[in-house]
């Protein structure tokens, strides 16, 4: 074994008894292996945390980079004022109620965009869309929004997506609010009709 590469291997098994503020230091220099020996430190913690609160895997590893990541890029760490396990909880802990707020935002309006929808036309839809799971639902309307006019797709995705009213809506893309509600209307008729078109041919799929 060489020299070099001796001499690395000392360096990186010293570098594993380096406190959690000098690691933080390392990685905040551009030192990668420190990322590397704190993610085996407290990975598990922050996926742990992570998952209890999301409840899913792929959302729970998600949150878990996110964390790191904003661990290396923030630098609002300070070993004088706590622990980094404590920061890293703390961090975890805001991160899944965004997270989870940002969740159930889209789900109140998903739910309020279902009512219009229904509200929009007078003929049920040949398979329901509250039959559907919450993300057969979403990814439906996600098609269904692609085969609409321009305007009508993006007054209604500020709705869904954003969250904002017609009001705020008229503001952003700078048109009268009349023409908001207008473009609003004429997208809710058209969605539905995409949505019963859909869920026609996923029917007949099935069958």
């Amino acid at each position: 074994m060489s020299g070099a590469v001796t001499q690395t291997i000392r360096e990186a098994s010293a570098m594993k008894q380096d406190t959690d503020g000098l690691l933080v230091q390392r990685l905040w220099s551009g030192d990668l292996s420190a990322m590397e020996i704190l993610y085996d430190r407290y990975g598990r913690l922050v996926y742990g945390l992570a998952l209890k609160g999301l409840r899913r895997v792929a959302d729970a590893e998600d949150l878990t980079q996110d964390v790191f990541l904003t661990l290396m890029r923030s630098r609002t760490y300070d070993s004088q004022r706590g622990s980094l396990a404590s920061y890293l909880t703390t961090l975890t802990r805001s991160r899944v109620i965004d997270r989870l707020r940002s969740r159930s935002t889209r789900q109140k309006y998903f739910n309020r965009w279902q009512q219009s929808v229904a509200d929009a036309a007078t003929v049920e839809p040949v398979t329901p869309m509250k039959h559907l799971t919450q993300q057969e639902q979403r990814d439906l309307v996600r098609t269904a929004l692609t085969r609409l006019k321009a305007q009508q797709r993006q007054v209604l995705e500020l709705s869904y997506y954003e969250g904002q009213s017609h009001r705020e809506i008229a503001v952003t893309l700078g048109v009268p609010l009349g023409t908001v509600k207008s473009w609003a209307r004429r997208g809710l008729l058209q969605l539905r009709k995409q949505l019963d078109a859909l869920q026609l041919d996923a029917l007949g799929e099935d069958m």
